[in-house]
């Protein structure tokens, strides 16, 4: 696969672009992204979804500015789909040989089973849970999938969108009619179709997720796995529903969605209360991100490797190479050791070791305030497989890899992500102790380790510098640590 692939995808409503690029077999991080708000189904839908003059002029410009940058990234492949607005539209074929033609660029149009197949694998692939429905509101159609451990196993696409719905109900006033076609069509779905999570994909949830942690003032502002409960939204919802232009401004929401963000809320108002639904989920991935996946995991049936994170690869790839092998394999032991007297359950193991693999990649960029610049790459570079709680917690580890805790000003920053403060306290003083006994070189079988009633028992044939890293931590409030000669 190319280093680098370019992703463009046509969409109702925007015209998007994402520029991967690859750092080893499965890794990889995006280099660039853009879009344009052409709304190549404007008046379509009226106008027997013929695609109008002017806004495929606006879309014919998008692209060839989007060839342009591609260009100068020197991208390698470059995959181009369209999915509502131009597989829905009978002179479809006239644009795209006059961009074949003209631009050199092939565009695939593909059906809404592939639409929500590809927003499935990505949201499956790039986000923590591992399962869940994924519900991609656009401007044509709504794309649902159903997976399980990981795996798509049923889709389907519904005739709704929210500049479908602008254009044929709300712009006459219509909105009883716009709640019929609605309910008419999300009486289609499955009945298998009922999960307590939305993952939710596309612009319109995308936007809410934004205005919700800017009204909910959420200190961790990354989109992708943001969640709510739908309940404490509710009257929210309502609020948008109900509100006038001069009130959707001033409630947040951006000029470029002020024309369909009630027919958006209106959809995802009703999915909620037909799937019954207790929580959303926010995807900062979906069509684009599937395409890549569906290329880069082609012999691998869309499913990265077991236990593999392209998040974290790709981190290691960038910023220092794994840490020491002996590091990782004490630290795992060292957890396995003592985890039952620091009372620290099993399922923080994982992200101990992750914090671990993790802790030295900022040295890449300043040896003395490495942990600092490690913590920063990881709040904004742990992308995918990660939940919030995950992220942060991850991050604290390496920020104060060099300290028995964290400061209480930041676990009280972070409190509603972190686990107690007993269990972050305890985490963070076995990160400190992994590093202070293996961090400075491989001890191989020269350095062994017991635990007692009443004490950690290190005897190692090369002990001097341990003892010395060690000062800080003897009087830790958690464990007494005996130091001896091998």
């Amino acid at each position: 696969m190319a280093k680098r692939t370019a992703i463009i995808d046509i969409g109702s409503n925007s015209v998007r672009m994402v520029i991967f690029e690859r750092t080893s077999r499965f890794a990889f991080h995006l280099i660039h992204e853009t879009k344009s708000r052409v709304r190549i189904s404007e008046r379509a839908y009226e106008n027997s979804n013929s695609l109008q003059e002017e806004p495929l002029n606006r879309a014919y410009k998008a692209l060839e500015e989007f060839l342009l940058t591609i260009k100068h990234y020197k991208v390698r492949k470059t995959l181009c789909v369209a999915t509502s607005a131009l597989r829905d539209a009978p002179n479809k074929q006239t644009f795209i040989s006059r961009i074949k033609k003209e631009l050199g660029l092939h565009i695939k149009v593909i059906n809404g089973e592939e639409e929500a197949y590809l927003g499935g694998i990505a949201a499956a692939n790039l986000l923590h849970l591992q399962s869940g429905l994924t519900a991609d509101i656009g401007g044509g159609s709504t794309e649902f999938a159903l997976y399980e451990n990981k795996k798509v196993l049923h889709t389907v696409s519904l005739n709704l969108g929210t500049v479908r719905l602008k254009e044929l109900y709300f712009d006459n006033g219509n909105i009883e009619g716009a709640k019929n076609h609605i309910l008419s069509e999300l009486a289609k779905l499955p009945s298998e179709f009922k999960h307590n999570n939305i993952i939710g994909i596309g612009g319109t949830l995308r936007a809410l997720s934004k205005i919700i942690m800017d009204k909910e003032n959420v200190c961790f502002k990354k989109l992708h796995g943001f969640s709510y409960d739908v309940n404490s939204q509710q009257a929210y919802f309502n609020d948008i529903l109900h509100a006038d232009e001069k009130k959707l401004k001033k409630i947040g929401i951006k000029e470029e969605r002020l024309d369909v963000i009630q027919p958006g809320v209106l959809i995802l108002d009703l999915l909620i209360k037909h799937i019954e639904a207790k929580q959303i989920i926010t995807s900062g991935v979906g069509v684009r991100e599937g395409v890549f996946l569906h290329d880069l995991l082609r012999k691998q049936q869309d499913r990265f490797p077991f236990n593999y994170n392209p998040s974290i690869r790709s981190l290691l790839d960038r910023f220092g190479e794994d840490c020491e092998s002996e590091l990782y394999s004490s630290a795992s032991k060292l957890f396995d050791l003592t985890a039952q007297h620091l009372k620290i359950e099993l399922p923080y193991k994982p992200l101990f070791l992750h914090a671990i693999k993790l802790s030295q990649i900022g040295k890449e960029i300043d040896f003395y305030e490495a942990h600092r610049h490690a913590y920063y790459i990881l709040l904004n570079g742990l992308n995918y497989g990660f939940s919030h709680d995950d992220t942060i917690l991850i991050a604290t580890l390496v920020r104060f890899q060099r300290k028995k805790t964290p400061s209480s000003t930041h676990f009280n920053d972070y409190k509603d992500y972190l686990p107690s403060q007993e269990i972050t306290h305890a985490l963070s003083f076995l990160m400190s102790l992994s590093l202070s006994l293996f961090g400075e070189f491989n001890h191989g079988n020269n350095l062994s380790m017991n635990l007692t009633e009443s004490c950690l028992v290190i005897r190692a044939k090369h002990s001097y510098l341990i003892q010395e890293k060690l000062k800080d931590i003897y009087s830790n409030g958690f464990l007494d640590i005996c130091v001896s000669e091998l």
